[in-house]
């Protein structure tokens, strides 16, 4: 990348990009939904199942404001669309974070069918996900600099 050319984000608060700002709450509270989905399966404890909905929820509502602040990064700048990491982050948090709603929907029901089998494989899919998508972000900021300030 050419040291005059500033690939910034369209979305900031004081020069800050918001996307990064918001993106470690959604993964923390998917991991967490994780963890308190396999609690839940070895202890048969309604509080963990519980915690898995709450988790769910709070992570679904920071990572639709995430999603949005990337949105508008992506679309509001060519040259971040340009970087090669830029479709596949986007595609691959965008499954994650549909995931994550079925996830949220399926852990309204009765607790034991909410987590057993298709909470769990949903958590653990969305999990999964994330390292893919938190490297591809990574690479957009440390080597594309996207949203750094120079």
């Amino acid at each position: 990348m050419q040291d005059d050319v500033r690939v910034r984000s369209t979305a900031q608060i004081a020069g800050h990009p918001i996307h990064p700002m918001l993106v470690p709450i959604p993964i923390v509270c998917f991991i967490g939904a994780l963890l308190t989905d396999i609690a839940y399966v070895v202890s048969a404890e309604i509080m963990w199942a519980d915690f898995s909905a709450w988790l769910l929820l709070v992570g679904v509502i920071f990572g639709v404001l995430a999603a949005i602040a990337g949105l508008m990064d992506f679309l509001g700048n060519r040259l971040v669309r340009a970087q090669t990491p830029a479709w596949p982050h986007l595609i691959g948090n965008a499954v994650a974070l549909i995931l994550a709603i079925f996830n949220a929907l399926i852990h309204t029901r009765d607790a034991w069918t909410s987590v057993w089998p298709v909470g769990l494989v949903l958590s653990v899919l969305t999990v999964l996900i994330l390292p893919v998508t938190g490297w591809l972000g990574w690479a957009m900021v440390y080597r594309h600099g996207v949203g750094v300030v120079r």
